[in-house]
Order: C-alpha cells, then sequence, then structure tokens
C-alpha cells in the first residue's frame, strides 16, 4: 500500500498527510525531539575535539561505530575501528570479574582480611582491611600516589610509575602503607587497593595476574584486541596518547610510563568491540552468577560497586538504572557504559584527554533512550 501511494499522482501534503496517519502515535514527535543518533554522536565529537573510537549498541546489536580524529599525530595517522587504546581503570571491572568468580568457587571469601591471602603483607592493615574494603575503596589505605598537578609532575617525575618495579615491588611500595583512616568509614579511590586484589589474585591461583586475566576473560570471550600494557613490548595498532596543556594550548605527548606498573588497577589495553562483548557476557550474566552480579552492582559509598560506579537517573519521566566504568591516565580515557535495563551498551575509548568522556557517554544514553521513544 505504501508504495503504490509513492508511485501516485498524490499532492506532497497530501501524501505526508496519509504517511503520517500510517506512523504509530507520537512517531512524528519523537523523531523532532531526538536528532538521528549519528548526526548527533557527529557534531558532539567534532565540536568537543574528540579523538577516538564510539561504539553504541543495544541488545548486542551496534547502532553506532565509527573513529574520530588521529591515533598518531607525528605521522597523522587516522584513528580506526580496531585501533586499540590503553583503557587505564576499565581494567578494574575485569579484577572485580576475576575476584567474584574466585569467591563463587569457594576459593576466596570477600569478607576475609587481606593476610588471609598474603600472609606475609607488611601493611598495618592486614587483620583489618577486607576484600570487599578494597574492592569498594573503603580500605582505608593511604594514598601512595601524591602528585596532584601537571606542573608538579612536570617538574618532579612521577615515581610510581617511571621506574620499572616488579609484582612484589609494587605491593611493598605502593599498597603496604599505614591506614589513612578506618577500613569501612569512607570512599577514597585508589589504586593501591586494586593492586593489592592483583597480588591476592596471584596468590590463590599460582600464576600472574594477566595469565589469570588470559584463561579466565580474554581467550573464553575470544578478546584477540586486548591484554596488559608492557613498556616493553609494541603491540599492534596501540594509539599513543596525548595531554591538553590548557597553559599552552596544544596537546603535549605523555608523560614517559611503565604502563604495567598500574597492574591490576589500570594496565589494560582493549579496542571497543572487545569492551562490547565483554560487557554483554558480564551484564548478560556469562560471567558470573546472578548472587554475584548482584554484589558487583550494588552502590556503596559514592555510588561505588565493585569496581565501577552503579547509580539511576530520571529521563522520559522514567528511572534509568546505569552501569559505568571510566578511566583515565593522562592522554589515556574510555568509559564502558551500561544503561542496564534497556541493556544498551556505550564505549568510548580516546587517545587525548581533550574531551569529557562522562558527560559524552551520558548525552549519548539519553540519545538512545530518546530515539526508541522512552
Amino acid at each position: 500500500m505504501l508504495h503504490s501511494m509513492i508511485q501516485s499522482k498524490l499532492p506532497i501534503a497530501a501524501l505526508l498527510a496519509l504517511l503520517a496517519l500510517l506512523l504509530p502515535a507520537g512517531a512524528t514527535a519523537a523523531r523532532n525531539v531526538a536528532p538521528p543518533l549519528d548526526r548527533a554522536i557527529d557534531d558532539y565529537a567534532g565540536t568537543h575535539e574528540f579523538s577516538g573510537t564510539i561504539l553504541v549498541a543495544r541488545h548486542g546489536h551496534v547502532l553506532y561505530r565509527k573513529s574520530h580524529g588521529l591515533a598518531e599525530r607525528a605521522f597523522s595517522v587516522p584513528a580506526t575501528d580496531d585501533t586499540r587504546y590503553r583503557i587505564a581503570s576499565i581494567t578494574k571491572l575485569f579484577t572485580s570479574v576475576i575476584i567474584l568468580q574466585l569467591a563463587q568457587t569457594g576459593r576466596l571469601d570477600l569478607q576475609a582480611p587481606i593476610r588471609t591471602y598474603l600472609p606475609d603483607y607488611p601493611g598495618e592493615g592486614g587483620d583489618r582491611i577486607t576484600l570487599h574494603q578494597l574492592l569498594n575503596h573503603t580500605s582505608g589505605l593511604a594514598q601512595y600516589d601524591r602528585i596532584t598537578s601537571l606542573d608538579q609532575a612536570l617538574v618532579e617525575g612521577v615515581e610510581p610509575y617511571q621506574r620499572p618495579q616488579t609484582a612484589a615491588q609494587l605491593l611493598q611500595r605502593c599498597c603496604s602503607g599505614p591506614l589513612a583512616r578506618a577500613p569501612g568509614t569512607a570512599f577514597d579511590y585508589n589504586n593501591g587497593d586494586y593492586i593489592l586484589l592483583g597480588r591476592i589474585i596471584e596468590r590463590v591461583t599460582g600464576i600472574p595476574y594477566a595469565e589469570v586475566l588470559r584463561i579466565r576473560l580474554l581467550s573464553p570471550l575470544g578478546l584477540e584486541s586486548s591484554g596488559m600494557a608492557d613498556q616493553a613490548r609494541i603491540v599492534p595498532r596501540l594509539a599513543p596518547t596525548y595531554y591538553w596543556r590548557e597553559d599552552q594550548r596544544n596537546l603535549m605527548n605523555d608523560l614517559p610510563f611503565y604502563f604495567q606498573n598500574w597492574d591490576a588497577a589500570g594496565g589494560m589495553y582493549s579496542t571497543v568491540d572487545d569492551l562490547l562483548a565483554f560487557a554483554e557476557a558480564l551484564y548478560g550474566g556469562q560471567l558470573l552468577l546472578p548472587g554475584s552480579l548482584e554484589l558487583l552492582l550494588t552502590p556503596g559509598l559514592d555510588d561505588y560497586g565493585y569496581g565501577l560506579w552503579s547509580y539511576d537517573f530520571e529521563r522520559g519521566g522514567r528511572r534509568h538504572r546505569v552501569a559505568k566504568r571510566p578511566g583515565s591516565i593522562m592522554g589515556s580515557n574510555g568509559v564502558l557504559y551500561r544503561l542496564l535495563d534497556e541493556q544498551a551498551t556505550v564505549v568510548i575509548l580516546a587517545n587525548t584527554n581533550r574531551t569529557d568522556l562522562d558527560a559524552f557517554a551520558q548525552r549519548i544514553g539519553e540519545w538512545v533512550l530518546d530515539s526508541q521513544g522512552e
């Protein structure tokens, strides 16, 4: 019927009126409110000088996948959809899943203190800090990274990350200091919590963290473009990173780092497609039992669960639940954002800090809801 109307000689105004009658109620209004998803994302990326790759999917179906800007600036190499990026603290979500998998089989007790699994742990909190408190950043451990600004880093360097350290040295130097406060009393985001969890994973399994990651998550899910970064290893298609200096109004090369020193707290690289596959498996119940997934998503202090933020917001008169895992180390920036009830995933990976990715992911999430008439 629609085909025959288009072929007829009806005046355009009459044809449009008939088409409007055939559309579901509210469809025209919804289209006027929500611009096409690809155009909205492209416009925002251009306006905010985004450099990286974006993927948006719902129910596993890709709605948008596109790269913007340059992966490598000295030779003007464009970013592509299979560019690998350092994902910084998105690594923590992988670590949380491994810890919960081990807990499911009885190899770990989340309420047990550190010294249960690391009897030689030298820190004063060894008998007081539980795995649960490490997972949700309420351990009370003192911060070992005390650099507070780029200017300070440029003058003093960032010692914990600019000299090579073994896993044992990371444990001793970064995670074994005095308690800054009583465990469980306050949220204090600390990479040391997850470096400690990495050591516990190694002690319980008897193999290095990178290998546990590969065996338990990367290989089963076919995440062939993901792994742990190592300063000595050349990773094909891994984008270098750049930091925007507001005082000079330009991008600079990131400071030289031994990226492996972020370890189980932030040492991974990946692609948007690999992170989508991970998200579909995690939130689809393939990696954790229902009770474990609920634990991971239960917000504690600062709305932080196990390795991610878990919260809700209102849109169109409804509440929408979100699981968000951002990551940021100078020019390495990313976010893995999930609308839980809508099974919609936003993955943004960038190699500069020019764009606020938390805000970008939220906008995309809202556009996805609007485009579906939410």
